[in-house]
């Protein structure tokens, strides 16, 4: 959708899956400070909202260094026909929350989503309460604002306790320090910058193997020929056929580079169906 189209309102608008004080909100304030994020119940809403024209931009988390991929979004991306055109890393401080006057001797089970169960499972174990899954980080603290269920505590993020009048118990409750999440932002239009040897540029794309013997490694062997590093490589199962792999690539190279145009020219031989997603500028935070 050329921009022209876009609603006026939607011209600074982030949209992100979630409750308010949800980790994607927090993504888009550190992001985008000076623009409005609209929270949405789920990631398809998010990505339909850009779609529509409703907002310029969807703020979406993809993987975290503790519990890996988020196996929601991998299944709409063959979906959706926006672009990646930014990536972001937020570091996530997991805190454990309760209703006012709650200890954590009370606390039985623990609720969040299942993302933020899983990076504090350790913690959870060594207080003897059970998981309760849940749809959304901040919506688990907007829920035990609301009702009042005895033994319940939650993780959800600083802001969301702020928001929602929660009382901290523990300020620091993910498993292990540094826990991060890396988050996508896509676009209707595509914004490959311009290429210039002096940057570090991430490319993000799809493609379906055929299906012969070897197909992935000569497919593949392109990106190892001509130097270019790859940093990421997911594959799920594609209309639920065992013989019909989708794969997701990450790789640290510009679309126009000689060498990114030869080793995709490759690719082409062995899959089909390949899609670019987008080229990006390499976030500050991966030279840390």
């Amino acid at each position: 959708m050329p921009e022209q189209y876009l609603t006026l309102d939607a011209m600074q608008v982030v949209a992100y899956q979630g409750e308010p004080g949800a980790y994607s909100h927090l993504a888009c304030k550190h992001t985008f400070p000076d623009w409005t994020s609209v929270h949405c119940a789920t990631f398809v809403d998010a990505l339909k909202m850009v779609e529509r024209g409703d907002a310029y931009y969807a703020m979406i988390p993809v993987e975290n260094s503790t519990a890996g991929r988020v196996e929601e979004i991998y299944r709409e991306l063959k979906r959706t026909q926006l672009y990646v055109v930014k990536e972001h890393f937020e570091p996530v401080n997991h805190c454990l929350m309760a209703r006012h006057g709650m200890t954590l001797n009370d606390i039985t089970h623990i609720g969040s989503h299942p993302q933020a169960l899983a990076q504090c499972d350790a913690n959870i174990k060594a207080l003897g309460a059970t998981n309760q899954a849940m749809y959304d980080t901040a919506g688990a603290a907007k829920h035990i604002s609301e009702y009042d269920e005895p033994g319940l505590a939650v993780i959800s993020s600083e802001l969301a306790a702020e928001l929602y009048g929660l009382n901290i118990l523990k300020t620091y409750f993910n498993d292990r320090v540094g826990n991060t999440t890396r988050f996508l932002v896509f676009s209707r239009q595509q914004k490959m910058p311009v290429f210039e040897d002096n940057q570090v540029y991430i490319t993000s794309f799809m493609f379906r193997v055929r299906n012969i013997p070897a197909a992935l490694y000569k497919a593949m062997g392109g990106f190892a020929t001509h130097g270019i590093n790859m940093l990421k490589l997911e594959s799920y199962m594609e209309n639920g056929h065992f013989t019909a792999t989708q794969f997701y690539v990450d790789v640290e190279s510009h679309f126009q580079s000689s060498e990114m145009q030869a080793a995709l020219e490759e690719l082409s031989f062995f899959s089909e169906e390949v899609r670019i997603l987008g080229t990006y500028l390499a976030d500050d935070y991966r030279q840390k």
